[in-house]
């Protein structure tokens, strides 16, 4: 099954070629950097304050039901309005919440963390209302980066590139967080959040409006133009089977949200090693990305995506079992670039299939499927690691993880022959 259009020779700088683009970019590495860095403190922060495995998985959730609560009304709104007025508005409620994390360790608010009962609200306060905001960037940066880009042909070098440059940006991230926690302290950390929060949002705001065309999708009431994009996304099975296969994997697979225990309590790295560990899977997909933009994954794309899942499973269990900081890096550079396949297949497909104004409604349901997958594994992992330990928990993560493949590739016929060979372009009639 061939999906893609005739393209010509390959060029795998053919959207960096455009200005808007790169801007585009420019800004998502500042935004990657500052959450990522973000990420990293919080947690750290948290399991200081807690010693508790299941309040890091509760950071997750925290940020996953306000994202997913509005993720089916944002997908109306960047099918309604313009995309980049939504944009500038989530990203300035993220530079919102950076700022505000910084305040709480001055003294102005560090009085908020005083050791009682209610100690940790603050900050759940903090990531529920970036969660929000999330809900909103989205859509919105799904369905507004094809307006950037003129013809079909650059559509999937754009989205392999972006792929590439946000796992670029969320290697720097942890490494810097970590570094910076480590070295200068949580204000310093916080303060370099808020200052790449702010260069995003000049960025963003920066592009030119001539790139961006008012969007006013289907002429449907708000109950008809959300349940639209659920359709679309149920009828289609070859992109219902990928993110199907996704989530799963994602929400049972991850180990993330419990490295601040891997890095204090079995490796002994402390927060510096936490941000390497962070970085390791961002490092081997960002590697991945940049192998498949020259090497574009092709034929057979639907078998070597469901190999590619299992391999991120078998690496988690083996994650778990390592006792070694240098072969825990490896195992964990090994799920990165096993997710990069199927982050790069499954943004193909939905690019490929979804009409232009449908994009911010299909990014929606994408983003419960799959962009809150991580916050949801994360609060899962946390609450296994309470119920049956740190490494069982995540061993049995990687083992649903093979089971959900498996599953996959029994039922999901159009899945495994998947083939994105460019079919040749039809010649008209004389």
């Amino acid at each position: 099954m061939s999906v893609l259009s005739s393209t010509g020779p390959h060029d795998p700088y053919a959207a960096l070629r455009l200005p808007e683009f790169r801007r585009l970019l420019s800004a998502r590495v500042c935004m990657t950097v500052a959450t990522q860095i973000q990420g990293v403190v919080v947690s750290w922060q948290m399991f200081q304050l807690t010693n508790d495995p299941l309040a890091l998985g509760l950071i997750g959730l925290a940020e996953a039901i306000p994202s997913i609560v509005v993720s089916l009304y944002a997908g109306h709104v960047a099918d309604s309005v313009r995309r980049k007025n939504i944009i500038v508005a989530a990203v300035t409620a993220l530079l919102f919440c950076s700022v505000t994390l910084f305040l709480l360790t001055r003294p102005v608010g560090s009085w908020l963390l005083a050791k009682d009962q209610f100690y940790t609200l603050p900050l759940y306060a903090v990531i529920f209302v970036s969660g929000i905001a999330r809900g909103f960037l989205g859509p919105a940066l799904f369905s507004f980066m094809p307006q950037l880009i003129p013809d079909r042909e650059r559509l999937s070098n754009a989205i392999t590139w972006n792929s590439t440059t946000y796992q670029a940006a969320a290697v720097l991230g942890p490494a810097i967080g970590g570094l910076l926690f480590a070295k200068a302290g949580i204000n310093t950390a916080y303060g370099v959040d808020a200052v790449l929060m702010a260069l995003a949002l000049l960025l963003y705001g920066s592009i030119a409006g001539r790139a961006l065309p008012q969007i006013e999708g289907e002429r449907l009431n708000l109950k008809e133009s959300i349940l639209s994009g659920v359709q679309f996304i149920f009828s289609n099975q070859l992109v219902l089977a990928a993110l199907s296969l996704d989530l799963f994997a994602v929400l049972f697979g991850g180990a993330v949200a419990l490295l601040p225990i891997f890095a204090d309590d079995i490796l002994r790295t402390g927060p510096e090693g936490l941000g390497y560990l962070r970085a390791a899977p961002a490092v081997g997909s960002v590697l991945m990305a940049v192998m498949m933009t020259y090497f574009p994954l092709r034929r057979r794309a639907g078998r070597k995506l469901l190999w590619a899942v299992a391999g991120f499973g078998v690496a988690t269990i083996c994650f778990a079992l390592s006792r070694n900081f240098w072969l825990s890096l490896v195992l964990l550079f090994l799920t990165g670039a096993f997710d990069a396949v199927s982050v790069i297949v499954r943004s193909t497909l939905l690019h490929t299939f979804t009409p232009e104004h449908m994009k911010g409604r299909v990014s929606a349901v994408n983003n419960i499927f799959i962009g809150s997958s991580n916050e949801i594994g994360s609060f899962e992992s946390g609450a296994a690691a309470r119920l049956m330990g740190v490494v069982p928990s995540v061993i049995f993560g990687g083992a649903m993880t093979l089971l959900v493949v498996g599953i996959t590739a029994i039922k999901a016929n159009k899945l495994r022959h998947l083939d994105l060979t460019p079919e040749p372009k039809p010649v008209a009639a004389a």
